[in-house]
């Protein structure tokens, strides 16, 4: 072991591909029309809604990451805006989220490789597959980013493929004795919203833990090169590329398949390729999907052992977890991690021998478990706009017996704290969220009524 320090080792690329392949998972390829069932067509929508305010908070965070590229992230944006409690909280909600997607991810492929080992018990390839993302997680944090970024161009390269073939069969029937199915599907089965708007609200709540992973970029950021590059370029590029997949493969499944039928064709990927021609299609999509549990595995590993050091270097967790090898890895973090995900992915064997019942104990193969993050990001990117914007430095962050806040040193300072809170809610935010804010600043609610003159703040952002 050498010092305490990670190296940045990751390329612009990798970053990118990073985020990408932790938010393209194996439920689009397989747990698609569980959302689509509750909204039909509009669940195109849904996406789109979702992937909108997704942008909006991949922005702000990407500016706090901008300007403090830390591997902390968003848990030491918490730290330092709010309180350490907060902090604390959040790097733990996340590590526990990772373990459990591991965990999930590893079981799942014990059943994807039953498709052609089906006597190999499930779990042998999940022991293998644990140690093989151990060990190119312990060479370099650029092995990390090298097999994920491999993992994430498959899924990539196989959507793009399913929306040309989709296309084919939409515009000219390719596939269908060249008779274009047309786009008539999104009508004409009950309409576009056939559930009405509580089936739509219920699938955008699904819907919104779809985009899970795309916080990878702020954890990653502390192990980049050339951070504030590569982070302009891959929050502003991935936002659109996920979009992009998510709605257009969406698009082509609810246009070629009447929704109401598509919990009897199985997957809609392995359905639309076998239309097209190819005959392989089942096996194919089998590979993609075990890829896309091997690179939840992988970029669960990373996640949470980066948490669990940066706790580490705060003193609330054990000093052995900052302890980093020669080549920038943090040894235990990612052992430590390793283990616990294969540990959940033994239980899921050893607990149907001891208790009655079958099935997966942890989470099923099709999807896993989201925590939300403990921490509004809008509310921290407030914070850190006023600290790092406005007054010149006049904000400094003071320690109180209970609580950190944020107070003013200057009336002019405060003016222009208020006017930019004012400015906020002006656009669209939540007037719950301007309460909180302004208790955080200790600055009275009564004091932002008609402050308006920097009320365009959030447009010259963006």
């Amino acid at each position: 072991m050498e010092n305490n320090e990670l190296k940045r080792g990751l390329s612009a690329r990798q970053m990118q591909m990073i985020a990408l392949g932790g938010t393209i998972g194996v439920g689009l390829f397989m747990g698609a029309t569980s959302t689509i069932k509750w909204t039909g067509p509009s669940v195109i929508f849904a996406y789109l809604i979702a992937g909108i305010f997704l942008f909006l908070i991949m922005r702000a965070m990407g500016e706090m990451i901008y300007i403090n590229p830390t591997t902390g992230s968003f848990a030491t944006f918490a730290s330092d805006y709010i309180h350490p409690a907060a902090g604390y909280m959040t790097a733990w909600s996340n590590v526990f989220q990772w373990v459990v997607v591991g965990m999930s991810e590893v079981i799942a492929v014990g059943e994807y490789m039953n498709y052609w080992f089906p006597s190999l018990p499930n779990w042998i390839p999940g022991v293998i597959a644990v140690l093989f993302l151990m060990a190119a997680n312990l060479v370099s944090v650029k092995a990390f980013g090298e097999f994920e970024f491999w993992f994430a161009l498959i899924k990539v390269v196989t959507i793009v493929l399913m929306i040309i073939a989709g296309l084919g069969l939409i515009l000219f029937g390719i596939g269908n004795g060249g008779n274009p199915i047309g786009i008539s599907n999104l009508w004409s089965h009950g309409g576009f919203m056939p559930n009405g708007f509580i089936g739509f609200f219920f699938a955008l709540s699904i819907v919104i833990g779809s985009y899970q992973g795309v916080e990878l970029i702020g954890i990653s950021a502390g192990e980049t090169k050339n951070p504030q590059t590569n982070i302009v370029k891959a929050v502003n590029g991935v936002i659109w590329r996920i979009l992009i997949f998510y709605i257009g493969a969406i698009f082509v499944i609810v246009s070629v398949y009447p929704w109401n039928q598509l919990g009897n064709i199985g997957s809609p990927f392995v359905a639309t390729f076998a239309k097209v021609g190819i005959t392989f299609a089942a096996g194919l999509i089998n590979f993609v999907v075990l890829t896309a549990a091997l690179s939840g595995c992988n970029s669960g590993i990373f996640s949470a052992s980066r948490m669990i050091y940066t706790l580490a270097k705060k003193g609330q967790m054990p000093k052995v977890f900052t302890k980093v090898m020669k080549n920038g890895v943090p040894f235990y973090t990612v052992f430590a991690v390793s283990m616990g995900i294969l540990i959940g992915a033994l239980l899921n064997v050893i607990l149907p021998l001891i208790i009655d019942g079958d099935g997966c104990f942890l989470v099923n193969k099709q999807g896993y478990p989201s925590l939300e993050i403990t921490v509004d990001i809008k509310d921290l990117y407030l914070l850190h706009y006023i600290q790092n914007k406005i007054g010149g430095g006049n904000i400094k962050l003071r320690s109180g017996s209970k609580a950190y806040r944020y107070r003013m040193h200057n009336k002019k300072g405060m003016i222009h704290v208020v006017n930019i809170v004012n400015g906020y809610i002006q656009h669209n935010i939540r007037k719950s969220q301007l309460h909180r804010v302004c208790s955080t600043l200790n600055i009275p609610i009564k004091n932002t009524v008609n402050l308006t003159k920097d009320s365009n703040w959030f447009a010259r952002i963006f």
